[in-house]
């Protein structure tokens, strides 16, 4: 059973971002510090990209571990709510889903992807080694 009213669920679902994210805007730092620049969200290209490196057909998508699944060994933040099981599973396994396909399209197209997600955070001197490795 939910715990807030549906007005109150709908006010908190809002909230939720889907651009310039905390995780999003620590790896765009990160990626500047480091001498790259890039383009956010290309929407023709398959799952909106977070970074693009147009002339490295390459690109980078930073996941919060909940909204896409993370299923890393150790991974805390990759739960599933306590209330609307069924709903949340379908919900968050059809993002998985999307993104896998959306990765696929991208290979297939000629076009490099890492992964980023929230939970490697933390540790920013290891982001920014595999950061500079993806990107030169």
């Amino acid at each position: 059973m939910d715990t807030l009213n549906p007005a109150a669920r709908s006010e908190r679902m809002s909230r939720v971002r889907a651009k310039n994210t905390k995780p999003e805007l620590a790896v765009r730092r990160l990626v500047y510090g480091l001498g790259y620049r890039y383009r956010l969200h290309a929407r023709e290209l398959p799952g909106s990209p977070d970074l693009v490196f147009r002339r490295r057909k390459k690109v980078i998508f930073v996941h919060g571990c909940f909204w896409h699944r993370h299923a890393a060994k150790g991974c805390t933040l990759a739960r599933v709510p306590k209330s609307r099981i069924d709903f949340w599973l379908a919900k968050l396994e059809g993002n998985q889903k999307r993104d896998l396909a959306n990765i696929r399209k991208l290979r297939k197209d000629g076009w490099k992807v890492l992964q980023i997600w929230e939970c490697e955070l933390p540790n920013l001197d290891r982001v920014q080694r595999r950061l500079d490795l993806f990107i030169q």
